[in-house]
């Protein structure tokens, strides 16, 4: 069943008209729809949906003076315990009746003073009204089997949820303006034309015009590449909302302390002449060029008789193993050593790595760029954490080793989920095509584009179970 503005939801039908995680269309479920924490926020909103939602709204809320319970009205007033009569709140209260509403059912919103208190009273006595507490997701769940939101739309909510820059702000606003769905939307419907015509033939070719083999090829190869696109795409997309995991790492007193703060621009590690100062792992977060990077400070690695450092050095191994990249930091005045040449050793295969010297303003810059015992040119960079020279390049320098050269030209990006089923897709039109190019039957051709344009239904929710939705949803927040 399409994602089709107005339609109206089957209750007996596929999972998009389906009865939902209550078994019931006219449950009402209820959550805080806002971050709520001790002396923090002005504003709290409790969000209900469901059929139930205006008539409890009514008994809980009294407005003063004639004021109209029109939809999409603000009515001003308080929230009240019917059992006490004991005013809870001053509030605003926010009707949307179906269909003009988020989930496309009655929907009811106070807005409550911020703090913990006060929003979690009107919640129990919302609750204790008839509505049940939402499920993580739920709220966009609804919206999305009435219609209301693609699947793709309705991910990109959460992802617009979770940004961590303003890139990746970007990338959910195009998914949830409909970029990616009318992509794959598109590339799907292309793969349903042509099935559409090898089926035909395949019963009735004697009564219909000869179909061009290199033509259905040219065009099953075109789709093929364009998904294949987005795929390596999608993981630079995942780096730009997830981040990347920077270890830095490099002998005692080689200046890691000094660099994490250099980068983060604050006093986050403490610095010291002292080798082994660092004794636990130090993370710092900051955004460069649009990607969220979380730089870990690493205790130095040596040999070491010190408990409390060799539980650092231990916690410094396992940081090196599970980052994204590694900045592996030398001494410049020291030059390359066999502990260095160690330390690189223990760099994961494939695992992006750059070699940084530090303390260049110790040397002149011929001997910056050429420490003793490395080879020439296998330095990537010379920085004086110190002074700072050098280590606005270091930042650029690092997310190209990690291939991200153009991330400004991503439009839309496939998350996880997604990615694997337009890889799966790739893999079915591989197939399809082995069949063309060994000049099998038609009916060999359907069978793995079909299933192509299957793993295409099931990225905007096309084609889903009720099962994949309920492991979707489940990753949203609370309310949302």
């Amino acid at each position: 069943m399409d994602s089709v503005a107005g339609a109206a939801p089957e209750w007996d039908s596929d999972p998009r008209g389906g009865k939902g995680k209550s078994g019931d269309p006219g449950d009402t479920i209820a959550a805080i729809a806002t971050a709520v924490a001790p002396g923090a926020g002005s504003v709290a909103i409790v969000r209900l949906s469901g059929s139930s939602s205006e008539a409890i709204g009514r008994r809980l809320f009294t407005a003063p003076g004639q004021q109209v319970w029109d939809s999409h009205r603000v009515l001003y007033g308080h929230v009240v315990d019917p059992a006490s009569g004991e005013r809870v709140d001053e509030a605003l209260l926010l009707l949307m009746r179906a269909p003009r509403s988020f989930t496309r059912e009655n929907v009811v919103e106070f807005h409550c003073h911020g703090g913990l208190v006060a929003v979690r009273r009107v919640l129990e006595l919302v609750l204790a009204a008839g509505a049940r507490l939402a499920a993580a997701g739920e709220f966009s769940q609804r919206a999305f089997l009435n219609g209301r939101l693609d699947l793709t739309r309705a991910e990109a909510l959460m992802e617009l949820v979770a940004a961590r820059s303003r890139r990746a702000a970007q990338l959910a606003m195009a998914g949830l303006d409909g970029g990616l769905q009318r992509r794959i939307g598109a590339l799907r419907e292309r793969l349903l034309d042509q099935l559409a015509e090898l089926e035909a033939r395949v019963d009735f070719e004697e009564d219909l015009p000869r179909l061009d083999p290199l033509a259905v090829r040219a065009e099953l190869e075109a789709v093929r590449g364009e998904l294949a696109a987005l795929v390596v795409e999608a993981r630079q997309g995942e780096i730009l909302r997830e981040g990347l995991r920077v270890a830095i790492v490099g002998r005692p007193n080689v200046g890691k302390s000094s660099l994490l703060n250099r980068l983060s621009r604050r006093e986050r590690a403490i610095v010291t002449d002292l080798p082994g100062t660092t004794r636990d792992l130090l993370e710092s977060e900051l955004v460069l060029e649009g990607v969220p990077l979380t730089l870990l400070d690493t205790a130095g690695i040596r040999a070491t008789t010190d408990p409390l450092e060799r539980l650092g050095i231990e916690r410094s191994r396992e940081a090196l193993a599970a980052a994204d990249a590694v900045l592996l930091l030398f001494d410049l005045s020291a030059g390359w050593t066999a502990e260095d040449e160690a330390l690189q050793a223990l760099v994961p295969a494939g695992v992006p790595l750059l070699r940084v010297g530090n303390k260049a303003d110790l040397l002149d810059a011929d001997a910056a760029t050429a420490p003793p015992g490395m080879p020439a040119g296998a330095a990537d960079l010379a920085i004086s954490a110190h002074s700072g020279a050098g280590a606005e390049a270091l930042g650029p320098l690092l997310l190209r080793r990690c291939g991200l050269q153009d991330l400004q030209g991503i439009a839309v990006a496939l998350n996880q989920r997604q990615r694997e089923l337009a890889a799966t897709a790739v893999q079915g039109l591989e197939r399809s095509l082995a069949a063309a190019d060994a000049g099998l039957p038609w009916d060999f051709w359907t069978i793995d584009l079909r299933d192509a344009a299957r793993s295409l239904g099931a990225i905007t929710g096309e084609e889903v179970s009720e099962a994949v939705l309920d492991r979707v949803f489940s990753r949203f927040c609370i309310g949302k």
